[in-house]
């Protein structure tokens, strides 16, 4: 028996989790935490197997630890924590409106959003690649994406942080049926029932689909009000931990950053090695309805199941010198975006944002030292990433 420990609320762990990653994959490829009661797999192909099997591993109780134990029923749109035929039809519905044309058209608009934040900065000491930058972009993509107007965007961005909010080495509070701060949608939803434009928002208003019953419809009004902000939240607080971790990764390996800085076209590999190296959602949580047997054990039916992504991605039987950052890494397919039919709808738009946002911080700031004394962890359980990080530019 193992005697390696792995609690994702602890904040020393989170830290630095890959030395207890790596023990996992090769002590406990089968992992059981007693004190919160769940079973964990860390191997890429366990990961990999288990997110595409919706049949034994399921949505419906939510892709996150406390709300799979909190044991509620997710309400009707919550497409991240949804199972087929209802996720199917869901996402569907935000596929055909989230389509690669569409984001592609969206790079001008992020380009400007970088530069409104960045170009001030120029000529100073230094900048907070959190609060100068990652705080601000994603969520300006969100409000133009929704019709969100400015200066109501920090209000809806502090509010989906909070609600990922955990107190350290602490699960976040669950109590009854979760609405994942949809209120602080609603007005927008009843202006743009009324005032239809070409965003996002009025697309999902009017869209029709055919639902489980067989019925030709529209989204009901609160199944807009969460698909909003399920999209809202998870298209916010992941790129903003990405952005964060490029600045430290890249600190860290000034060789490779300098390489970025001179070859642009390096950048979209670069992206996708920070993704593999620092993944955001480090863990995707699944329900089991049923037994499954796995190395030798049975992990009876009603378990949480945490499909580990940060471990897998670091996995040696699928990655060559997986501790490695290497820009030039030819990595294939990493899990940070999940797989199966739950693969991240927003992916395509995260990579997007992330480029972007490198880019135009090497056009103005090629070199960047990190002043630790001041750079916080965020203390979620959900994602993992900075709260602040600030460097000091020559």
């Amino acid at each position: 028996m193992s005697d390696v420990y792995y609690d994702p609320y602890d904040f020393d762990i989170d830290a630095d989790p890959y030395p207890v990653f790596k023990r996992l994959r090769e002590e406990a490829p089968l992992y059981y935490n007693d004190r919160y009661d769940f079973y964990a797999v860390s191997r890429y192909g366990d990961v990999e197997r288990g997110l595409v099997d919706a049949k034994r591993f399921v949505s419906s109780r939510g892709g996150i630890l406390e709300l799979i134990k909190a044991n509620i029923d997710m309400p009707p749109g919550t497409l991240i924590f949804e199972d087929p035929p209802s996720h199917t039809i869901h996402r569907s519905l935000l596929s055909r409106v989230f389509t690669p044309r569409r984001v592609a058209a969206l790079e001008p608009k992020i380009r400007e959003f970088c530069a409104r934040s960045l170009d001030p900065l120029v000529g100073s000491n230094g900048f907070d690649f959190i609060a100068d930058l990652g705080a601000q972009m994603p969520i300006r993509v969100i409000g133009m994406l929704f019709g969100i107007p400015e200066a109501d965007q920090d209000a809806i961005r502090e509010g989906a942080d909070a609600n990922l909010r955990t107190e350290a080495g602490q699960p976040m509070q669950v109590s009854g049926t979760p609405t994942f701060g949809s209120e602080m949608f609603a007005e927008y939803i009843d202006w743009r029932v009324d005032h239809p434009s070409d965003d996002l928002m009025s697309e999902l208003l009017r869209a029709e689909f055919e639902d489980e019953s067989g019925a030709t419809r529209r989204l009901t009004r609160d199944e807009a009000l969460l698909y909003t902000t399920v999209v809202a939240g998870a298209g916010n607080e992941t790129t903003t931990r990405l952005i964060g971790w490029a600045g430290k990764v890249l600190a860290e390996h000034p060789d490779q950053r300098r390489q970025l800085a001179g070859d642009r076209s390096l950048i979209p590999n670069a992206i996708e090695e920070l993704l593999r190296y620092e993944p955001p959602g480090p863990a995707i949580g699944r329900y089991m309805p049923e037994d499954v047997d796995l190395y030798d054990r049975t992990v009876p039916a009603g378990s949480a199941m945490l499909f580990i992504v940060g471990a897998a991605n670091r996995d040696e039987r699928r990655f060559e010198d997986p501790d490695r950052f290497d820009i030039h890494r030819e990595i294939g397919q990493h899990l940070t975006f999940g797989y199966g039919i739950h693969f991240c709808l927003g992916a395509a738009l995260a990579r997007l944002e992330g480029r972007i946002a490198l880019d135009e911080v090497l056009s103005r700031f090629p070199e960047w030292e990190v002043d630790y004394d001041r750079a916080k962890l965020a203390p979620t359980s959900t994602v993992r990433g900075w709260e602040t990080f600030p460097v000091t530019v020559p």
